[in-house]
């Protein structure tokens, strides 16, 4: 998507040198650590504007990551199909859908797939975001190794007042009874801080967000729209941009990642 305000110069130097933040100053990955990452994959169109799927497993397939979300795999009209050959993406890396109850031909639920490696889906469940615009997110629960997380992925809408109201609604789904880390991660279309941010709900669970890194548009990354927080804050390691030639030409988004801690010896295997 096209975003018309311009970010204030002093944050746009400071992220440029840098495609990282660390969240646990010191504290360097451990045994137990999982990959986890994000990817807007704009329906497989890429900035040349060709439908290339292929070039979306090729992105997923380098990012090596155990818990991926996607927004915009299916299609937003008709049937909502798919958009990417799932058998191909299994058999180059590993990754498997999370199945959803829907009444459409899609890969996920109004465009968000989390794919899974090596992991037990114990629960998933659907949410209807509220606003103007049809979005969803889904909560999954997970089982990896000895330890229990929960997924929210999500793609907010466009527009401030709504993005308020379904973190709202993001707030109250997610919440678990049984005290399991909560990833909360995807397009959520605001790189704002403070007060006047749509996000600013985030903040009585998952704590006052961080300037993030500038993910959007691909060519000159600008905007931090995608995002990855969790809960406790402390699970997160370290978030990064996965930045190379193919993911800057793939979608208009560039994937972002995070290291995850687990302590029950859940392991990443690559």
């Amino acid at each position: 998507m096209r975003r018309s305000r311009r970010l204030r110069p002093p944050q746009i130097s400071s992220w440029s040198r840098d495609h990282s933040v660390d969240t646990r100053s010191g504290r360097p990955p451990a045994a137990g650590d999982l990959l986890i990452a994000s990817y807007n994959i704009h329906k497989a169109v890429g900035r040349d504007r060709r439908f290339d799927p292929e070039r979306i497993v090729g992105v997923i397939e380098q990012i090596g990551a155990d818990v991926i979300a996607l927004q915009e795999a299916d299609q937003r009209f008709g049937d909502k199909a798919g958009l990417l050959d799932l058998a191909l993406l299994q058999r180059r890396t590993g990754l498997q859908p999370v199945p959803v109850q829907s009444p459409w031909q899609g890969h996920g639920w109004h465009g968000n797939v989390v794919l899974f490696r090596n992991g037990i889906v114990t629960a998933s469940r659907q949410l209807v975001l509220p606003g103007v615009e049809p979005r969803g997110a889904l909560i999954v629960d997970l089982t990896i190794g000895n330890t229990s997380i929960r997924i929210v992925a999500a793609h907010l809408g466009l527009l401030r007042r709504s993005r308020s109201r379904q973190v709202e609604v993001l707030i109250n789904a997610s919440k678990p009874t049984d005290g399991r880390p909560i990833f909360l991660m995807g397009d959520l279309n605001e790189w704002r801080l403070g007060k006047k941010s749509s996000l600013h709900g985030l903040a009585p669970k998952f704590g006052p967000l961080q300037a993030a890194i500038p993910s959007f548009p691909a060519r000159f990354p600008l905007w931090a729209l995608d995002r990855i927080v969790a809960y406790p804050a402390d699970s997160i390691a370290r978030v990064e941009l996965h930045d190379t030639p193919l993911s800057r030409i793939a979608s208009d988004h560039l994937p972002i990642k995070a290291v995850i801690n687990l302590p029950g010896g859940a392991r990443h295997a690559h």
